[in-house]
């Protein structure tokens, strides 16, 4: 926690993973039909480490972010089961105002876009301070000089002056330094980024991952990284989590998974990227589109994309196991997988 007087951060971690999603289950009922979000969501984050969570838009990523943020819109969604648990409290079972607690002082969460996530009629400045003064008791003079030190911390050039700035005098860039600054005002043990480099050029997302991973040692913070881009995994990652059709297909650390992947999706994912030693030649595309949540197809998800799929891939749903090496992958053949690779 940042320590006021010593002007520092002071580490203060319990034991045990810093957060565990275990079986989270949600749907969205709507006019349209009932579409199956999240089906049995498990995975744990460590003090200090980095979890990707991997997959094409559509796969759950955000809404399992926001369920753990307890920022759903109730309804249409409607969580089904599962727990969140933030050492070891089962959020999903506290009670709304402890809910508000954990919100910001120990989970915060930067958003995909930045200027819609910014209210667009107060400063930056005093979008940062009000929750320092509400949430912390600062005066106005206290939190104005602390979010001074944010936005400094978060390398916004004079930062003294853009404090008064509105989000539209922000380039995109700097608008996501200034969402940065705002989810770490409270100084929290585990820190949800949802896309943040969407949009942005490629020095500009260099930038910004290279300053949440400077972040992330000074505090020793928790980091879980949405996104669908392996470079940036690769680059970051301590584990990753890769999920399909609202669940979660394989989880592994980045080295063993860029290494030999154990499931046909992730192998997939990783075919298609682009390389130089292929100069010339066509990109591989994974065959056919995500299926609707609304309609999963019996069995294996991914059976009708699968290129290894057999018959029961088309009927039995896969059940997400560990294999050697503390790695998981909701496969049928994973093992067979495992010894050809």
């Amino acid at each position: 926690m940042y320590d006021g007087e010593q002007g520092e951060f002071v580490a203060e971690r319990k034991t045990g993973p810093l957060l565990e999603v275990e079986d989270l289950r949600v749907e969205f009922r709507t006019r349209d039909g009932v579409a199956s979000v999240l089906n049995g969501v498990s995975y744990y984050v460590e003090a200090g480490e980095t979890l990707a969570v991997l997959g094409e838009s559509g796969s759950g990523k955000s809404v399992t972010a926001q369920t753990i943020m307890g920022i759903l819109d109730v309804p249409p969604a409607v969580v089904l089961g599962g727990e969140v648990r933030f050492h070891g409290e089962n959020l999903l079972a506290a009670r709304p105002s402890r809910r508000m607690e954990v919100r910001g002082d120990g989970i915060a969460m930067i958003f995909q876009d930045a200027l819609s996530a910014l209210n667009p009629v107060f400063t930056v400045g005093f979008q940062i301070e009000e929750q320092l003064r509400v949430r912390r008791g600062m005066s106005r003079a206290e939190a104005r000089k602390r979010a001074i030190e944010l936005l400094d911390l978060v390398k916004i050039p004079n930062a003294k002056g853009r404090v008064k700035s509105y989000p539209h005098e922000f380039s995109g860039g700097m608008r996501q330094r200034a969402m940065i600054a705002m989810s770490l005002a409270l100084d929290p043990e585990l820190l949800i980024a949802d896309e943040p480099t969407t949009a942005l050029d490629v020095t500009v997302q260099a930038q910004i991952m290279d300053l949440l991973r400077d972040i992330q040692r000074e505090r020793d913070m928790g980091l879980i990284l949405i996104t669908h881009d392996l470079g940036v995994v690769a680059e970051v990652a301590d584990r990753i989590a890769v999920m399909y059709a609202g669940r979660i297909v394989e989880q592994a650390d980045v080295f063993a998974l860029f290494r030999e992947p154990r499931h046909p999706y992730t192998e997939a994912l990783l075919a298609s990227l682009p390389r130089l030693d292929l100069k010339g030649q066509e990109l591989t595309a994974i065959k056919g589109l995500p299926p609707s949540l609304a309609r999963i197809p019996s069995g294996c998800p991914f059976h009708p994309r699968c290129a290894r799929a057999r018959d029961v891939c088309t009927k039995d749903v896969p059940e997400f196991r560990r294999l050697p090496g503390d790695r998981f992958s909701a496969c049928h053949f994973a093992e067979e997988l495992v010894r050809h690779g």
